[in-house]
């Protein structure tokens, strides 16, 4: 059984979300709106769930079908093979949105989805069940589809600290390929927090599949294979580690958040965190002693974020003063919401890809060619 596959990620990052998908072997993998498509069966499900870094959730759709009015709407969901997806016992939850077509009420539209899936195969309905089926109508079409990766993708299950403002994982991969990252590269955060792009780095340096340490929703349905899924999880072997990793803070609360998270992320072998301010930072011997270059990448604070925007301008100034005496050949990665503050650094940046929502705020990555 083969059917469309989507992937759900972050506006704007679609490019870079099909050169992962490629790279994982989703051969088909294409942009559409919204995210990344290809087609597939339940292990791709499962393997985009476990493997992919930059994914936010992976949907499968189950059906698709024109409908004018409801009782169309009913009569073809009813048709969908429920009972090889959903299990009998398992509750599920319903949403249905309306665009541009003749079936405009999106509550009703709900109604009619779970009257039958309920009709059918006898699952219970409730507004918290872990199982999600996504209905979309749009210009009198209908597609109906599954999250099967219950909590978002970012929550990788193993970082249980974080400071104020953390990046969520799924972004940090994609900021960090962006960066040109592949895993060789050693990665400096000089503004740590919690660890994440120290973290994820090493993690993915390490072929350690991002979804190793949690469960899914996938996991609950009718087309679930405990043994194949066992199996899938335990081909997946460490690789051989050249690069290092390394993260620094002002705040020794930050350092022993980001020590314990890289101790759990099983990383932490290749992973150094110490204290200090950002005016201190200076590259690994370790890595300037061999000529090896790698990517400095920092969430700093920003007005909308943390703090007066006034006071941050010698923040600023101080960092890109600092990395550009002690990182020579090093690129830089900032991310801000803020230009202006990107411009007190002194830095030259590169052309900007277009802003993405992080935390509410519209932020941008702003990179450097070598120092």
């Amino acid at each position: 059984m083969s059917f469309d596959i989507f992937l759900v990620c972050a506006p704007s990052h679609e490019p870079l979300v099909l050169a992962e998908a490629l790279e994982a072997g989703f051969a088909s993998a294409r942009i559409v709106d919204g995210g990344v498509e290809f087609t597939g069966d339940w292990p791709d499900v499962w393997r985009a769930n476990l493997m992919l870094r930059g994914v936010t959730r992976v949907l499968a759709r189950i059906g698709s079908f024109r409908a004018m009015h409801l009782a169309q709407l009913d009569k073809r969901a009813r048709k969908i093979d429920w009972a090889s997806i959903l299990r009998p016992d398992t509750p599920v939850r319903v949403e249905a949105t309306c665009r541009k077509s003749k079936i405009y009420h999106a509550g009703a539209a709900q109604q009619r989805i779970e009257t039958a899936i309920r009709d059918t195969i006898g699952a219970p309905i409730t507004k918290d069940a872990d199982i999600v089926i996504k209905t979309r109508i749009f210009d009198d079409l209908v597609s109906v589809s599954i999250d099967t990766s219950g909590e978002s993708l970012h929550k990788r299950g193993h970082k249980e600290a974080v400071n104020k403002a953390p990046m969520r994982e799924t972004l940090a991969a994609v900021f960090l390929r962006q960066m040109g990252y592949d895993g060789t590269q050693p990665v400096y955060d000089p503004m740590c927090g919690s660890g994440t792009f120290v973290i994820e780095a090493a993690e993915w340096a390490r072929g350690l599949a991002p979804g190793r340490s949690r469960s899914f929703g996938f996991e609950k349905l009718a087309s679930f294979d405990a043994a194949a899924w066992d199996a899938m999880k335990s081909a997946q072997q460490p690789r051989d580690v050249t690069a290092r990793f390394y993260g620094s803070d002002r705040d020794q609360g930050a350092i022993a958040m980001s020590q314990a998270n890289a101790k759990r992320a099983g990383v932490d072998d290749i992973c150094t965190f110490h204290r200090a301010a950002i005016s201190d930072a200076t590259a690994p011997e370790s890595v300037s002693s061999i000529g090896e270059n790698g990517i400095i990448i920092l969430n700093p604070p920003y007005g909308g974020r943390i703090g007066d925007r006034k006071m941050l301008f010698s923040l600023y100034g101080a960092m890109g003063q600092t990395l550009t005496q002690n990182f020579r050949g090093w690129r830089v990665g900032i991310i801000t919401n803020d230009a202006g503050l990107a411009k007190a650094t002194g830095l030259t940046f590169k052309p900007m890809a277009p802003p993405i929502s992080h935390g509410g705020i519209k932020v941008c990555l702003y990179q450097t060619g070598p120092l």
